[in-house]
């Protein structure tokens, strides 16, 4: 399998890729070492996740750089996301004793009632590009702490990755018949769900989501999936700061290249701040520097897929095509890499593309609004439900609307967020189940009650 700069459109390595032998012989190996791993207690768990933090975080500057090679994210967002996915994974780690545990639910002279939570077993982690360390450490290391062995496919385009996380998660003292990688296309991937895993673990697009769900539905076992968005947002007219609010948007809306699940891709202006805020919304986003993501400074870089730009031009011409009107950028950047402009439209409506289907790129629409009411129906008006967010000055009134919002996460004053104590979770196409928090945890196990009477 080759692995490409997406950068320089140059080959970075080349790499074996797993067939369906291969893979089967990998699983009878986590098969065989599982229980060994879950018998150990949940603190000795939680101590190598911890160690592996401490790798993840002595050795940034190496795996920011393998991070950026292989799929593009400016150095400084691939530093950003291995410190993020630090922080998550400490606070899984530290918090794994307390949620893992043994629940008492009742004790009384006559009987003691209990939870235990128990591994599932071998469970299969199939993962994203877009935020390997983030959307990774979500999953395998929760399944870790909880006691199960792992198969982890990373992305094609994130193997490099996926390689260096196995070997510190090895250094760190997970055995290495506990986490095993897989590694190939999405032919593999599709082996992956023949094999009789205990639990499937899935984080990208929908359409893959779907056919993860119905090839695996019958086996009667676990199915999270995390996949995308088409996530807005509303700013009233009362928002204190409209410049401020415009500038935390946009970051929202094209950070990474606008390729992450919770981007904002829809924004609902109210229309007496509309005018103010397309403004300053444009100004930020032309003073962004675009270039090669290792350069100094640089927050615009290259796509990390190439056919992403044909999506992208897609949604140029159809919004085009129905009366939008394009402020800037528009269209790719040529020469060599696979960048494209960071675009901003305004006069959108609902019905076209750029304001149904997931974009995954730079490119954002801004659509003015009248009401509240409005606002609501517009963001509701998508067959995802991952976050949506509101600006405006009243918490209250913020959570009014957010709670008619169908979407697993909402926002005051805020987007594009993740936190560790908070579960992960979307509706509609965006998925279901949860990743975090305390229900993340409790997600890579099977509850055993007990009735003991005494």
């Amino acid at each position: 399998m080759n692995i490409i700069n997406p950068a320089t459109e140059a080959l970075i390595a080349q790499v074996d890729a797993d067939t369906a032998e291969t893979l089967a012989l990998k699983f009878q190996r986590l098969q065989a070492a599982q229980a060994a791993w879950a018998a150990r207690s949940i603190e000795e768990r939680s101590a190598i996740l911890l160690r592996f933090v401490d790798l993840l975080k002595q050795n940034i500057e190496t795996l920011a750089s393998i991070l950026t090679a292989e799929m593009g994210k400016p150095l400084q967002q691939s530093r950003n996301e291995i410190n993020g996915a630090s922080g998550k994974a400490t606070w899984l780690a530290e918090h794994a004793p307390t949620y893992l545990a043994d629940e008492l639910m009742s004790v009384s002279e006559q009987m003691t009632e209990k939870i235990v939570y128990e591994a599932l077993g071998v469970i299969c982690n199939i993962s994203a590009w877009n935020y390997p360390y983030n959307v990774g450490v979500n999953v395998f290391v929760p399944a870790l702490l909880a006691g199960n062995a792992v198969m982890y496919k990373p992305s094609e385009f994130a193997t490099m990755t996926g390689m260096e996380i196995a070997r510190y998660l090895h250094e760190a003292g997970v055995p290495e018949d506990v986490f095993v990688l897989a590694i190939g296309e999405g032919e593999v991937g599709k082996c992956l769900l023949d094999l009789p895993f205990q639990g499937y673990y899935f984080t990208g697009s929908y359409p893959t989501g779907k056919y993860i769900y119905e090839r695996v539905s019958e086996k009667m076992v676990p199915c999270v999936l995390e996949l995308g968005g088409k996530d807005p947002v509303y700013v009233a007219e009362d928002v204190v700061d409209v410049a401020g609010a415009a500038a935390g948007i946009a970051d929202g809306a094209f950070y990474n290249n606008g390729q992450s699940c919770c981007s904002v891709e829809r924004i609902y202006v109210h229309e007496k701040i509309y005018d103010e805020f397309v403004e300053v919304f444009v100004t930020e986003v032309n003073s962004w520097k675009i270039g090669a993501p290792t350069e100094e400074g640089v927050y615009i870089s290259v796509l990390t897929r190439k056919n992403q730009i044909a999506v992208l031009e897609a949604q140029v011409a159809d919004a085009l095509s129905k009366g939008a009107r394009v402020l800037t950028g528009g269209a790719a950047i040529e020469g060599k890499g696979y960048y494209f402009a960071p675009t901003v439209f305004v006069d959108v409506q609902q019905n076209m593309a750029l304001m149904q289907e997931e974009s995954f790129g730079p490119i954002i629409g801004i659509m003015k609004v009248r009401s509240d009411a409005e606002a609501v129906q517009a963001m509701n008006d998508t067959a995802y439900g991952l976050t949506a967010g509101v600006y405006a000055a009243s918490q209250t009134r913020a959570e009014a609307i957010l709670a008619q919002v169908n979407s697993g996460s909402g926002y005051w004053n805020c987007c594009d967020r993740v936190s560790a104590a908070l579960p992960w979770s979307g509706r509609g196409h965006s998925g279901f189940g949860s990743t975090l928090s305390h229900v993340g945890l409790r997600a890579f196990t099977k509850t055993k009650s007990y009735h003991l009477r005494k």
